[in-house]
């Protein structure tokens, strides 16, 4: 396993504890417990005041549930479909509630979707239930007042991952009578791409990543196709220019491989961020992020 290894590189330049701390984000910013309880209490305020079909279940499994808020007066609204990070291991779609009034309040609809997490979910299971809880929205848009051909999904560090693995789906193949251009775009904030450095980091103690399934569960090595039914859905692509360089590496190849392809794709500055406040500009009605966001949902990238 790559936490045994020591002495020379084990991924590119890295060394085992390089590589450990360029992916330690929690220790790079040692003040991310205030990030998550400020996310909590402010989520907690928002369900108490706005009108919630909390814990919808798009599946069987305990996991498979989803938070919706439906836009204010709204039928036929736009829906932006949120999943939350925490590197496939933690946090929960309702710590993410902060985010609904920035949307619901200018006639968007917003959902908070939960997964399976590490150890007890492989990220294959994972990328199979974001798919299925989008299919779900889709299936379930006229029950809510959505539009299902103005779903936009969005997602944060691992979920940005997942948010992006969506993006590559191939819709009528996972499920019967669903439409090829089911999304109407994506945006992937700090996203991760490329799992092989995640694979020999510490993370795979918890993650459980083999060899063999780093190219499958990557999104820099699963692009939709350009010329696929329906066209490629368009990318928002945003990163901290205060990451890691790992992360700040993910985020260019990803868009270079994106633009390589000819896929539609918008990036956003995000100057003087980090992982833990990139994912507030989304929900902030003054943040670059934001305003391209809604120009996502309402009329596509400019």
């Amino acid at each position: 396993m790559a936490s045994e290894q020591s002495g020379g590189p084990v991924f590119r330049d890295y060394d085992q504890a390089a590589l450990d701390r360029e992916l330690n984000l929690r220790a790079r910013w040692p003040d991310h417990p205030q990030f998550f309880e400020r996310w909590a209490r402010d989520s907690g305020a928002v369900r108490d005041r706005l009108t919630a079909h909390l814990d919808l279940a798009y599946g069987e499994d305990p996991a498979e549930r989803l938070d919706l808020f439906p836009a204010e007066g709204g039928r036929n609204a736009p829906l932006l479909a949120f999943i939350h990070g925490g590197y496939w291991q933690a946090l929960d779609k309702g710590d993410y509630s902060y985010m609904a009034p920035a949307f619901v309040e200018t006639g968007v609809a917003f959902a908070s979707l939960n997964y399976g997490l590490a150890p007890d979910c492989k990220i294959g299971e994972m990328i199979d239930q974001t798919r299925r809880a989008l299919a779900w929205l889709h299936r379930h848009a006229g029950d809510y007042g959505v539009d299902p051909a103005r779903i936009v999904v969005a997602g944060h560090s691992a979920g940005g991952h997942l948010a992006a693995m969506a993006l590559s789906t191939d819709w009528p193949s996972f499920q019967a009578g669903l439409p090829a251009g089911l999304l109407a775009g994506g945006c992937s904030i700090s996203g991760v791409y490329d799992l092989e450095p995640v694979r020999l980091s510490y993370h795979n103690k918890v993650l459980h990543i083999e060899a063999q399934e780093t190219l499958s569960w990557s999104p820099l090595h699963c692009l939709p196709a350009a010329d696929r039914p329906g066209g490629a859905p368009p990318l928002l692509l945003a990163v901290g220019s205060e990451e890691t360089n790992e992360f700040l590496r993910q985020h260019a190849e990803y868009a270079a491989a994106w633009q390589a392809r000819g896929l539609p794709l918008g990036e956003v500055d995000m100057t003087g961020l980090h992982h833990f406040t990139a994912v507030d500009a989304l929900a902030d009605r003054r943040h670059a992020l934001y305003i391209a966001a809604q120009q996502l949902l309402h009329r596509g990238l400019p």
